[in-house]
């Protein structure tokens, strides 16, 4: 079982979430994009996903998965019971649905070992030096003047 509380601690560690609340109902956003929003009594959370996937999902797990409302059937959108769902699971929608509503790299970064806000670490594997991105340096001059460098065998 999970809750409101346990949600936060997540969503709000993930780069460029916030929190708001819109008629007494909490959401989490990026941007103008909501990826989580609570009902008014904080048992069941919405959440972004692919609307392709939606009904195979409810079908795998009907006691855990909801239909959102008919006003909510064109978005990308799925609800759960939070006492339906353990942390590690909890875990895994809050961060499936933060994915689906940021840049790509933006979401990669957090297995990539990027920054919060989803730049690269500097020196890092993600982000080559800047030795690195240099073009090799021209070989010796051509004693031939043909133009080529000779080779270094």
């Amino acid at each position: 079982m999970t809750d409101l509380d346990a949600v936060r601690d997540v969503a709000l560690g993930l780069p460029r979430a916030y929190e708001a609340v819109v008629r007494g109902r909490v959401k989490f956003r990026v941007g103008r994009i909501v990826f989580l929003a609570f009902s008014r009594d904080e048992t069941v959370m919405g959440f972004a996903f692919p609307k392709m996937f939606r009904e195979a999902l409810i079908e795998s797990a009907p006691e855990r998965f909801l239909m959102p409302p008919p006003c909510d059937l064109r978005y990308n959108w799925v609800e759960v019971r939070l006492a339906a769902i353990d942390g590690d699971e909890m875990r895994r929608i809050v961060m499936d649905a933060w994915a689906m509503v940021v840049p790509k790299r933006v979401a990669e970064a957090p297995r990539a070992g990027a920054q919060p806000d989803g730049r690269p670490v500097p020196g890092g594997a993600a982000c080559p030096s800047r030795a690195s991105r240099r073009p090799p340096a021209p070989g010796p001059p051509d004693p031939t003047g043909r133009g080529r460098t000779p080779s270094r065998c």
